[in-house]
Protein backbone atom coordinates (compact mmCIF):
# COMPACT_ATOMS: atom_id res chain seq x y z
CA UNK A 1 0.00 0.00 0.00
CA UNK A 2 1.02 3.63 -1.12
CA UNK A 3 -0.57 6.29 1.61
CA UNK A 4 0.74 9.05 -0.27
CA UNK A 5 1.41 11.72 -0.57
CA UNK A 6 2.74 10.97 -4.16
CA UNK A 7 3.33 7.55 -6.31
CA UNK A 8 6.74 5.40 -5.18
CA UNK A 9 9.09 4.92 -7.92
CA UNK A 10 12.61 3.07 -8.24
CA UNK A 11 12.96 3.08 -4.20
CA UNK A 12 14.91 -0.72 -3.94
CA UNK A 13 12.67 -0.89 -0.86
CA UNK A 14 9.77 -2.36 -1.25
CA UNK A 15 7.51 -2.43 1.11
CA UNK A 16 5.99 -6.51 0.14
CA UNK A 17 7.64 -7.90 3.25
CA UNK A 18 5.73 -5.35 5.50
CA UNK A 19 7.51 -7.05 8.45
CA UNK A 20 6.15 -10.32 8.49
CA UNK A 21 8.20 -12.66 10.97
CA UNK A 22 7.20 -16.00 9.51
CA UNK A 23 8.07 -14.42 5.76
CA UNK A 24 11.60 -13.12 6.96
CA UNK A 25 12.74 -16.00 8.72
CA UNK A 26 11.95 -18.17 6.02
CA UNK A 27 13.94 -16.02 3.74
CA UNK A 28 16.77 -15.60 5.75
CA UNK A 29 16.47 -19.86 6.21
CA UNK A 30 16.65 -20.19 2.48
CA UNK A 31 19.86 -20.89 0.51
CA UNK A 32 18.91 -18.57 -2.71
CA UNK A 33 15.97 -16.33 -2.92
CA UNK A 34 14.91 -14.62 -6.21
CA UNK A 35 13.95 -11.04 -5.78
CA UNK A 36 11.36 -10.08 -8.18
CA UNK A 37 9.11 -7.51 -6.17
CA UNK A 38 8.90 -4.32 -8.48
CA UNK A 39 10.78 -2.13 -6.00
CA UNK A 40 13.21 -4.57 -5.20
CA UNK A 41 14.58 -5.60 -1.12
CA UNK A 42 17.93 -3.69 -1.56
CA UNK A 43 16.93 -0.71 0.70
CA UNK A 44 14.03 -2.85 2.66
CA UNK A 45 14.44 -2.59 6.61
CA UNK A 46 14.27 -6.87 6.35
CA UNK A 47 17.27 -7.16 4.18
CA UNK A 48 19.91 -7.17 6.64
CA UNK A 49 18.19 -9.85 8.79
CA UNK A 50 17.52 -11.86 5.34
CA UNK A 51 21.36 -11.61 4.72
CA UNK A 52 22.41 -12.47 8.20
CA UNK A 53 21.03 -15.94 7.51
CA UNK A 54 23.09 -17.05 4.87
CA UNK A 55 20.35 -16.85 2.01
CA UNK A 56 21.99 -15.28 -1.22
CA UNK A 57 19.41 -13.17 -3.08
CA UNK A 58 19.67 -12.29 -6.54
CA UNK A 59 17.39 -9.14 -7.74
CA UNK A 60 15.38 -9.53 -10.86
CA UNK A 61 14.38 -5.80 -11.84
CA UNK A 62 11.46 -5.21 -13.23
CA UNK A 63 12.43 -5.18 -16.70
CA UNK A 64 10.82 -5.55 -20.31
CA UNK A 65 11.77 -9.40 -21.15
CA UNK A 66 13.77 -7.79 -24.07
CA UNK A 67 16.09 -6.34 -21.80
CA UNK A 68 17.10 -9.54 -20.26
CA UNK A 69 17.48 -11.10 -24.10
CA UNK A 70 19.72 -8.06 -24.86
CA UNK A 71 21.83 -8.02 -21.90
CA UNK A 72 23.72 -11.38 -21.78
CA UNK A 73 26.64 -12.87 -19.59
CA UNK A 74 29.64 -10.97 -19.85
CA UNK A 75 32.71 -13.07 -19.07
CA UNK A 76 34.94 -10.36 -17.88
CA UNK A 77 32.30 -8.73 -15.57
CA UNK A 78 33.20 -10.17 -12.64
CA UNK A 79 37.06 -9.62 -12.90
CA UNK A 80 36.63 -5.64 -13.23
CA UNK A 81 33.85 -5.46 -11.21
CA UNK A 82 35.68 -7.08 -8.63
CA UNK A 83 38.86 -5.03 -9.21
CA UNK A 84 36.91 -1.29 -8.78
CA UNK A 85 35.69 -2.48 -5.45
CA UNK A 86 38.75 -3.08 -4.63
CA UNK A 87 40.08 0.06 -5.66
CA UNK A 88 36.66 1.88 -4.00
CA UNK A 89 37.75 0.15 -0.28
CA UNK A 90 41.45 1.07 -0.21
CA UNK A 91 40.02 4.81 -0.90
CA UNK A 92 39.72 7.37 1.39
CA UNK A 93 38.27 9.82 -0.23
CA UNK A 94 36.03 9.92 -3.51
CA UNK A 95 36.02 13.02 -6.11
CA UNK A 96 34.19 13.91 -8.94
CA UNK A 97 33.98 16.21 -11.41
CA UNK A 98 32.43 17.28 -14.56
CA UNK A 99 32.49 20.11 -17.77
CA UNK A 100 29.18 21.46 -16.20
CA UNK A 101 30.03 21.85 -12.70
CA UNK A 102 29.73 19.20 -10.32
CA UNK A 103 32.51 19.15 -7.33
CA UNK A 104 31.95 16.80 -5.29
CA UNK A 105 33.73 15.53 -2.56
CA UNK A 106 32.91 11.96 -0.72
CA UNK A 107 34.97 10.88 2.18
CA UNK A 108 34.82 7.34 2.63
CA UNK A 109 35.80 6.33 6.41
CA UNK A 110 33.24 4.42 8.05
CA UNK A 111 31.38 3.73 4.47
CA UNK A 112 30.44 0.20 2.81
CA UNK A 113 31.04 -0.87 -0.22
CA UNK A 114 29.11 -2.74 -2.89
CA UNK A 115 30.07 -4.76 -6.21
CA UNK A 116 27.43 -6.63 -8.35
CA UNK A 117 27.96 -7.75 -11.65
CA UNK A 118 24.67 -10.17 -11.92
CA UNK A 119 25.59 -12.82 -9.92
CA UNK A 120 25.51 -13.57 -6.05
CA UNK A 121 27.48 -17.01 -5.10
CA UNK A 122 28.69 -15.80 -1.30
CA UNK A 123 26.11 -16.61 1.84
CA UNK A 124 24.82 -13.46 2.62
CA UNK A 125 25.27 -11.75 -0.41
CA UNK A 126 22.94 -9.65 -3.07
CA UNK A 127 23.16 -9.05 -6.16
CA UNK A 128 21.51 -7.31 -9.05
CA UNK A 129 20.54 -8.50 -13.19
CA UNK A 130 21.85 -6.71 -15.34
CA UNK A 131 25.11 -5.91 -12.86
CA UNK A 132 27.65 -3.79 -13.52
CA UNK A 133 27.78 -1.11 -10.64
CA UNK A 134 30.57 -0.46 -8.01
CA UNK A 135 29.22 1.52 -5.46
CA UNK A 136 29.97 3.22 -1.51
CA UNK A 137 27.10 3.77 0.90
CA UNK A 138 29.04 6.72 2.49
CA UNK A 139 28.77 6.97 5.98
CA UNK A 140 26.72 9.94 8.24
CA UNK A 141 27.79 13.60 7.32
CA UNK A 142 30.46 12.70 4.77
CA UNK A 143 29.36 14.22 1.45
CA UNK A 144 29.60 17.64 0.54
CA UNK A 145 29.77 20.42 -2.51
CA UNK A 146 27.78 20.87 -5.76
CA UNK A 147 26.75 18.26 -8.36
CA UNK A 148 25.61 19.61 -11.86
CA UNK A 149 22.79 17.25 -13.62
CA UNK A 150 23.42 18.11 -17.36
CA UNK A 151 21.38 17.60 -20.60
CA UNK A 152 21.74 13.90 -20.84
CA UNK A 153 21.88 12.66 -17.49
CA UNK A 154 19.16 10.67 -16.18
CA UNK A 155 16.34 10.67 -13.63
CA UNK A 156 15.44 7.48 -13.19
CA UNK A 157 12.81 8.14 -10.71
CA UNK A 158 10.96 9.73 -13.36
CA UNK A 159 12.31 7.33 -16.04
CA UNK A 160 13.28 10.85 -17.60
CA UNK A 161 16.16 12.37 -19.64
CA UNK A 162 17.25 15.56 -18.05
CA UNK A 163 16.65 18.59 -20.54
CA UNK A 164 17.75 21.70 -18.60
CA UNK A 165 20.80 21.57 -15.89
CA UNK A 166 19.89 21.47 -12.46
CA UNK A 167 22.23 22.55 -10.00
CA UNK A 168 22.07 20.69 -6.71
CA UNK A 169 23.93 21.84 -3.33
CA UNK A 170 25.28 19.12 -0.96
CA UNK A 171 26.39 19.87 3.29
CA UNK A 172 26.82 16.93 5.45
CA UNK A 173 25.55 14.55 3.52
CA UNK A 174 21.90 16.34 2.49
CA UNK A 175 20.59 18.45 0.01
CA UNK A 176 20.57 21.82 1.44
CA UNK A 177 19.65 23.50 -2.76
CA UNK A 178 18.00 22.39 -6.04
CA UNK A 179 18.39 25.86 -8.55
CA UNK A 180 17.80 25.50 -12.12
CA UNK A 181 15.68 27.47 -14.64
CA UNK A 182 13.64 25.00 -15.87
CA UNK A 183 11.00 22.57 -14.95
CA UNK A 184 13.46 19.59 -14.00
CA UNK A 185 14.90 21.19 -11.26
CA UNK A 186 11.49 22.39 -10.06
CA UNK A 187 10.06 18.65 -10.26
CA UNK A 188 13.25 17.46 -8.70
CA UNK A 189 12.76 19.64 -5.51
CA UNK A 190 8.34 19.13 -5.42
CA UNK A 191 8.97 15.49 -5.41
CA UNK A 192 11.52 15.75 -2.66
CA UNK A 193 9.62 18.08 -0.39
CA UNK A 194 6.63 16.12 -0.74
CA UNK A 195 8.01 13.48 1.26
CA UNK A 196 8.40 15.66 4.53
CA UNK A 197 11.46 13.44 5.68
CA UNK A 198 14.57 15.43 5.99
CA UNK A 199 16.08 11.83 5.24
CA UNK A 200 14.44 12.01 1.40
CA UNK A 201 17.22 15.08 1.02
CA UNK A 202 20.46 12.75 2.16
CA UNK A 203 22.64 10.90 0.18
CA UNK A 204 22.24 7.22 -0.69
CA UNK A 205 25.14 5.73 -2.12
CA UNK A 206 27.77 6.81 -5.28
CA UNK A 207 29.30 4.84 -7.31
CA UNK A 208 30.11 4.61 -10.93
CA UNK A 209 29.22 2.04 -13.63
CA UNK A 210 30.95 -0.82 -15.70
CA UNK A 211 28.66 -2.94 -18.08
CA UNK A 212 29.44 -2.34 -21.58
CA UNK A 213 26.75 -3.63 -22.95
CA UNK A 214 23.84 -1.41 -20.87
CA UNK A 215 22.76 1.73 -22.91
CA UNK A 216 22.01 4.91 -22.18
CA UNK A 217 20.14 5.46 -24.91
CA UNK A 218 17.39 3.09 -24.59
CA UNK A 219 14.85 4.87 -22.57
CA UNK A 220 12.98 6.50 -25.24
CA UNK A 221 12.23 3.13 -26.53
CA UNK A 222 10.02 1.98 -23.61
CA UNK A 223 6.74 2.57 -22.05
CA UNK A 224 7.77 3.96 -18.67
CA UNK A 225 6.16 0.89 -17.32
CA UNK A 226 7.54 -1.78 -18.72
CA UNK A 227 11.01 -0.49 -17.09
CA UNK A 228 12.87 -0.06 -13.73
CA UNK A 229 15.96 1.27 -15.77
CA UNK A 230 18.84 -1.20 -14.75
CA UNK A 231 20.08 -0.86 -17.53
CA UNK A 232 21.27 2.80 -17.30
CA UNK A 233 22.37 2.48 -13.40
CA UNK A 234 25.08 0.21 -14.98
CA UNK A 235 25.83 1.85 -18.03
CA UNK A 236 30.01 1.59 -18.27
CA UNK A 237 31.28 4.96 -17.16
CA UNK A 238 28.32 6.89 -15.83
CA UNK A 239 28.43 8.25 -12.00
CA UNK A 240 25.43 7.54 -10.77
CA UNK A 241 24.54 9.03 -6.89
CA UNK A 242 21.37 8.39 -5.14
CA UNK A 243 18.86 10.37 -2.81
CA UNK A 244 17.38 8.53 0.40
CA UNK A 245 17.71 5.39 2.51
CA UNK A 246 21.33 4.50 3.38
CA UNK A 247 21.50 1.80 6.16
CA UNK A 248 25.33 2.66 6.16
CA UNK A 249 24.27 6.02 7.86
CA UNK A 250 21.29 4.25 9.65
CA UNK A 251 18.45 6.19 7.39
CA UNK A 252 15.44 4.29 5.99
CA UNK A 253 13.03 6.24 3.75
CA UNK A 254 10.51 6.07 0.61
CA UNK A 255 11.64 9.15 -1.29
CA UNK A 256 14.34 7.92 -3.34
CA UNK A 257 15.99 8.91 -6.75
CA UNK A 258 18.54 7.21 -8.91
CA UNK A 259 20.49 9.92 -10.79
CA UNK A 260 22.98 8.26 -13.52
CA UNK A 261 25.52 11.41 -15.08
CA UNK A 262 27.38 11.19 -17.97
CA UNK A 263 30.72 12.75 -19.31
CA UNK A 264 31.78 12.60 -15.24
CA UNK A 265 35.00 12.18 -13.78
CA UNK A 266 35.07 10.02 -10.94
CA UNK A 267 38.70 9.71 -8.79
CA UNK A 268 40.14 8.14 -6.05
CA UNK A 269 42.53 9.87 -3.71
CA UNK A 270 43.29 12.19 -7.16
CA UNK A 271 42.98 8.82 -9.18
CA UNK A 272 41.10 8.42 -11.86
CA UNK A 273 38.65 5.32 -12.45
CA UNK A 274 36.49 7.25 -14.84
CA UNK A 275 37.83 10.12 -17.36
CA UNK A 276 34.65 12.60 -19.12
CA UNK A 277 32.68 9.56 -18.47
CA UNK A 278 35.39 6.60 -20.06
CA UNK A 279 36.38 4.03 -17.65
CA UNK A 280 40.12 3.63 -17.45
CA UNK A 281 42.14 1.08 -18.80
CA UNK A 282 42.21 -2.06 -16.75
CA UNK A 283 38.44 -1.34 -15.53
CA UNK A 284 37.01 -1.26 -19.44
Amino acid sequence: PNPGPVPIRSTGASTALAGNRAVVAGLAAADFVVDCTVEGLLHAPELSEVLSGGARVLMISNEHPEVFDRLGHDPTLADRVAKGLGLLQAASRMQVTSPAGTDLTVDLAGASFAGSDGMVTEPGGIAHWPGGLVLAFPAAGTVAGTVVLAPGDVNLTFKEYVRSPIAVTLEADHITGVDGDGPDADLFASYLAAWEEPEAYAISHVGWGMNHACRWDVLPLYDKADINGTELRAFAGNFLWSTGANETAGRYCRGHFDLPMRNCTVALDGSPVVVEGILIDGLA
